[in-house]
C-alpha cells in the first residue's frame, strides 16, 4: 500500500459513527509506515505521516460540522506544525477562535477530540481565544516556540492570520529575547545529560547533538527572519552550502533512527533504551548479529551527534552575536594567526591549519593562553575542513607530530582546556588509530554510562583535578600528583587504560602492549615506558582487591603489596582507580567506595614500609585500635572488667578490621545491653545502627544467641527496603553468641536518613522475631537487567586451616544475598565473613564460610553448596518493574 490511497480511503468514511472504519484507516497507516520503511527516504515517512494525520483531521473537522463555524481555526503546532510527524509523535493541535465559543460549538469539539482519543491517536490539545493564546504565548516561550511553527488545518484563514499577526508582532517575544530564552533552554538541557550525547542510553530526541539542538537552529531563524527553509540561511552567510548539507544528513540519520525506535517500541519512545537496540539496528540494516549489530548503530549515531554538535555551536555562537546586537568587547592578538575574541579563540586569516602540526600547534597555543574559553566560529569551521582534509593518514605517522604531542602531553596546563578539544573536535581520533577505534564504542553492561572514549575523556579531567589547587575533596591524590616528577606518566596511562576495549583478549593486556609501542615511537625512557604499561596492565588490581577480597587478610595485603612492587607504583595506581571509578558512572562513587580503597592504600603503604612483613604491619594495628577504643571507652563510664571479658571472647582479626569508634560503639552498646535485658537465658536480638561509626555508610549491629538463617532474614528485609548490604562481618564467639555488623546503604549508593534507620530497624527486629525465616519481598527485577546475559559463576578457595573463600558472580536480582544466605544454612554452612559488590547489573560477592566443624568446606560440601545455591537463585522472580 502507497500513501495516496490510504488518504483516498479516508474519503470513505461518511460518519464520525463509523468507528471501525476510522479505526481501519489508523492501522493501514501504521502498517505503511512498517511496510515502506526500508524502501522509502525517511523524510517521505514523517511528512507522509503528517500528510494522513493532516487529511485524518479535516475530513473528521468537516464531518463534525465544525467547518461551517466562521470565526473557528484548527491549526497544527509543534513538530506535527512543521510538517513533520514521527510514527507516535504527539499530534499538538491548537483550536482557537476569534471569541469565546457557544455550548453548541464547545460540544462538538469536546466530540472530536474524544474521537481522537478513542482511535488512539496521542493529541495534544487546547482551545483557546486569539486573546487567551497570545496572553499565555507571552509568558511561556513553550507556548511562544510552538506558535512560531503553527500552520492552518482547517477553517477560518483571517482567525489564522490574525493570530500569526499577534504572536509574530512586537508585543510577545522579540528577536533577541526570544534567541536569549532558546539558548538558555539548550544549556539547561545539555547539563540534564551531563553536557555530552555519549550516553549509552541516549535520547534521540533530547540529547545534545541530538534532533532538538537542530530545531533549536530552525526555531531561531523562522522567529528572526522568518525563513521556513534552512537553505536560506545559506543566503543569510550563517551556513555553506556543505554545512546545510550535512544538517539535512545528519537529521535524516537521526529520523531513521527515531522511525524505527517508534516502530520497534510501538509507542512514543525517544530513549534508545538496551532493550530496543537490537530490534532497531536490525530494521536499520546493521544486522542481526546482536552486540555487533549494536556496535555498528551506536557508532554511527554517535559520529553524527559529534557533527550536530558542532554546527549547532557554530551557529547559535553567531546568531548569540547578531540577534543579541552584540559587538566584540575584548580582542586581544595572540600571535599573527590567531586573536582573542570575548575568550573565544579565532583565526586571523584562512587556513590557519595547513598541516597536521599546525593542529598540535593550535593546541598548545590554548595550553599557552588561559584565558581561552571556547573556539571561535570560523576556527571550528576551519578545524572541521581540515579534519577532512588530513583523514587520509593518522597523525602519528609523522614525527614531528610524534614530538609535538609528548610536549603537549608534558605541558602543565593542557589537560585543562586543550584536552577537551582534542576529544570534541575527534584531534586525538584523527592522530591515533587506536583512539579512532574505541570513539563511540558502547559498552553493554549497567556499570559504565558512557562510551568507551568518553568515559576515558572523563577520567583524564578527573586525574587533572588532583593537580588543582581547588582540589579539597581528594587530598591525599593531590599530594600525590604535586609530587610527581613526571605527571605525563599518569596521563598517559589514563589514556590508555582501555584504549584495547572491543578487541579479542583482555584489554588490559592488549592496551599495555598498545602503550608500550607508543612509548618506543614516542622516545620515552624505558623505565617510564615499563611503568606507564604497568599501570596499564593492573588498572583494575587495586578496585578488584578493595571490593572483591578481605583486605584484612595479611595473606591479601601481602600479595598485593608484592604486586605494588614501590610507593611509586602504589600512588599512581591509587590515584588511577579513584579516577577510572569517578569517570566510569556519576553514581558510582560513594563514601564506602572511598573508606575500602583508602584503607587498602593505607595498609599496603604500611606493609611496603615493614618490608613486606604484614603480619607485624596487622599486629600494630591491633595494639593500636586497642589502645585508642579504650581511650574513648573511658569516657563512657562502662566497668572495664566487663570491657576485658567481651575482648577476650574476639580474636584479633576483629581489631584489625573494625575502626576504634567502631570498636568503642560496639563494647557499649553490648554491655549496656547486658546490663538491662540480656542475660544467658534471653534469645533476643540486640539490632542497633550507628550512621557516624564507619564512613561509608550505616554500620548495623546485631549480637546475641546465634540462630540459623540470621543472615539471611536481615538480607531479605534490607533487600526489600531497596536498601544494600556492602559489607557484613560474621563473628560467632566461644560461648554461641553471634556478632554481626553490616554496613548499609540504599540501592542507588547514597547514606542512609536518620528516619529510614529507625524504620529499618524496627523492620528487623520484627521479622527476627517471626517465626519461620523468608521475608516477602516484592521488589522485582529492574527492566534493564532483563537484556544483560550474566551467567552465574561460583568458585571456591580454601583459606588456610579454618575457612572457603566463595566468589559468586551472577545477575544482581532482587533478593540475591537472602537466598545465599539460605543456601548456608540448608547445607549447614557457617557464614563468617562477606564482601557484596554490585557492578552495574552484576553482583560480584564474596563469602567466608566454614562447615559445621569449623573447618573449610571439602569436595563434597563444595559440590552440594554450589547445587544449592544455583537451585535458589533460579527460584528468583524474574518481572520487570512497569
Amino acid at each position: 500500500m502507497t500513501l495516496q490511497p490510504l488518504i483516498q480511503h479516508i474519503d470513505t468514511i461518511e460518519s464520525v459513527d463509523d468507528l471501525a472504519t476510522i479505526k481501519q484507516c489508523v492501522g493501514d497507516s501504521y502498517q505503511w509506515l512498517q511496510d515502506a520503511f526500508d524502501t522509502t527516504p525517511v523524510n517521505q515517512l514523517v511528512t507522509g505521516r503528517a500528510q494522513f494525520v493532516d487529511a485524518l483531521l479535516c475530513h473528521l473537522w468537516d464531518l463534525f460540522g465544525l467547518t461551517e463555524h466562521p470565526d473557528l481555526a484548527l491549526c497544527a503546532v509543534g513538530g506535527y506544525g512543521r510538517g513533520h510527524l514521527q510514527p507516535y509523535s504527539d499530534i499538538d493541535l491548537l483550536i482557537v477562535s476569534k471569541r469565546s465559543l457557544d455550548a453548541s460549538t464547545e460540544e462538538k469539539i469536546g466530540r472530536f477530540i474524544t474521537l481522537l482519543w478513542d482511535i488512539k491517536l496521542d493529541v495534544g490539545q487546547s482551545v483557546r481565544t486569539i486573546k487567551e493564546t497570545v496572553k499565555l504565548a507571552k509568558d511561556d516561550i513553550t507556548i511562544a516556540t510552538n506558535l512560531v511553527e503553527s500552520r492552518l488545518l482547517s477553517g477560518s484563514e483571517a482567525v489564522f492570520e490574525k493570530l500569526w499577526e499577534e504572536v509574530n508582532g512586537r508585543n510577545t517575544w522579540t528577536s533577541k529575547a526570544f534567541f536569549a530564552a532558546k539558548y538558555n533552554e539548550q544549556k539547561a538541557r545539555h547539563a540534564k545529560f551531563n553536557g555530552t550525547a555519549y550516553n549509552l542510553e541516549p535520547n534521540v530526541k533530547e540529547n545534545p547533538g541530538c534532533l532538538r539542538d537542530i530545531q533549536s537552529i530552525g526555531w531561531v531563524a523562522k522567529k528572526h527572519f522568518k525563513e521556513y527553509d534552512g537553505w536560506n540561511l545559506v543566503g543569510h552567510g550563517y551556513f555553506t552550502e556543505q554545512e546545510h548539507s550535512e544538517l539535512i544528513t545528519c537529521r535524516m540519520h537521526l529520523w531513521k533512527i527515531r522511525c524505527a525506535l517508534h516502530l520497534v517500541a510501538g509507542r512514543s519512545e525517544n530513549r534508545l533504551l538496551f532493550d530496543y537496540q537490537p530490534d532497531v539496528a536490525s530494521m536499520l540494516g546493521y544486522g542481526d548479529e546482536g552486540k555487533v549489530s549494536v556496535e555498528r548503530m551506536m557508532r554511527d549515531f554517535f559520529r553524527v551527534v559529534r557533527r550536530v554538535s558542532e554546527l549547532n555551536e557554530m551557529l547559535l555562537q553567531r546568531f548569540r552575536y547578531d540577534m543579541l546586537n552584540q559587538t566584540v568587547q575584548s580582542t586581544t592578538h595572540i600571535n599573527r594567526q590567531f586573536s582573542l575574541l570575548d575568550g573565544m579563540i579565532a583565526p586571523r586569516t584562512e587556513n590557519v591549519f595547513e598541516t597536521p602540526e599546525d593542529i598540535l600547534d593550535f593546541l598548545k597555543l590554548i595550553a599557552d593562553t588561559p584565558d581561552v574559553k571556547g573556539l571561535e566560529t570560523d576556527c571550528i569551521r576551519q578545524l572541521r575542513d581540515a579534519h577532512r582534509k588530513f583523514e587520509t593518514a593518522y597523525f602519528v605517522e609523522r614525527e614531528l607530530c610524534r614530538n609535538k604531542l609528548i610536549l603537549l602531553f608534558r605541558h602543565p596546563h593542557f589537560f585543562d582546556y586543550a584536552w577537551d578539544v582534542m576529544h570534541q573536535y575527534g584531534i586525538l581520533q584523527a592522530y591515533l588509530p587506536e583512539w579512532d577505534a574505541i570513539v563511540g564504542m558502547m559498552q553493554f553492561d549497567l556499570f559504565h554510562a558512557y562510551t568507551v572514549d568518553e568515559h576515558t575523556h572523563r577520567l583524564v579531567k578527573y586525574v587533572n583535578h588532583y593537580f588543582s589547587p581547588d582540589n579539597t575533596e581528594f587530598p591525599r591524590c593531590r599530594r600525590i600528583c604535586r609530587h610527581l616528577d613526571k605527571p605525563e606518566i599518569l596521563y598517559i596511562a589514563a589514556i590508555f587504560h582501555d584504549i584495547a576495549k572491543g578487541r579479542d583478549g583482555d584489554h588490559s593486556t592488549l592496551g599495555a602492549q598498545d602503550v608500550e609501542k607508543f612509548c618506543s615511537r614516542h622516545g620515552l625512557p624505558s623505565e617510564d615506558a615499563q611503568l606507564i604499561s604497568w599501570l596499564v596492565e593492573n588498572h583494575l588490581l587495586m578496585s578488584v582487591v578493595a571490593q572483591r577480597r578481605d583486605i584484612y587478610d595479611p595473606d591479601v595485603i601481602n600479595e598485593f603489596a608484592s604486586e605494588m612492587r614501590s610507593h611509586t607504583h602504589l600512588n599512581l595506581l591509587y590515584a588511577l582507580t579513584l579516577a577510572d571509578i569517578r569517570a566510569t558512572n556519576d553514581n558510582l562513587w560513594n563514601d564506602w567506595k572511598a573508606s575500602l580503597l583508602r584503607e587498602l592504600y593505607l595498609m599496603t603503604q604500611k606493609a611496603l614500609d615493614n618490608g613486606l612483613r604484614c603480619q607485624v604491619t596487622l599486629n600494630e594495628r591491633v595494639d593500636m585500635h586497642k589502645h585508642q577504643s579504650r581511650q574513648m571507652i573511658t569516657e563512657y563510664g562502662l566497668d572495664m572488667g566487663a570491657v576485658d571479658a567481651l575482648w577476650a571472647r574476639l580474636d584479633d582479626d576483629y581489631f584489625v578490621r573494625f575502626k576504634p569508634a567502631q570498636i568503642a560503639w560496639h563494647t557499649q552498646e553490648i554491655i549496656r545491653a547486658q546490663m538491662d535485658w540480656m542475660d544467658s537465658e534471653d534469645t533476643r536480638l540486640l539490632v542497633t545502627a550507628n550512621d557516624n561509626s564507619a564512613k561509608g555508610g550505616t554500620e548495623v549491629l546485631i549480637y546475641g544467641k546465634d540462630r540459623k538463617a540470621l543472615f539471611a532474614q536481615v538480607a531479605s528485609v534490607l533487600d526489600s527496603r531497596n536498601c544494600s548490604i556492602h559489607d557484613a562481618h560474621v563473628t560467632v564467639t566461644k560461648d554461641g553468641y553471634v556478632f554481626d555488623s553490616l554496613l548499609v546503604l540504599e540501592n542507588d549508593g547514597e547514606r542512609l536518613s536518620s528516619s529510614r534507620i529507625q524504620t529499618l530497624l524496627k523492620a528487623i527486629h520484627d521479622q527476627l522475631e517471626k517465626p519461620g525465616r523468608a521475608h516477602d519481598n516484592r521488589r522485582k527485577l529492574p527492566r534493564q537487567m532483563r537484556q544483560l546475559d550474566v551467567p552465574t559463576k561460583i568458585r571456591f578457595f580454601t583459606v588456610g586451616d579454618e575457612a572457603t573463600l566463595i566468589e559468586l558472580e551472577a545477575l544482581d536480582a532482587p533478593g540475591i544475598l537472602a537466598k545465599v544466605g539460605h543456601a548456608f544454612v540448608d547445607c549447614n554452612v557457617t557464614l563468617r565473613l562477606a564482601k557484596v559488590s554490585t557492578i552495574g547489573e552484576r553482583a560480584e560477592d564474596i563469602f567466608i564460610v566454614s562447615n559445621d566443624a569449623g573447618k573449610p568446606l571439602n569436595q563434597d560440601q563444595q559440590v552440594a553448596l554450589k547445587k544449592q545455591i544455583l537451585f535458589k537463585l533460579d527460584q528468583l522472580e524474574d518481572i520487570t518493574i512497569p
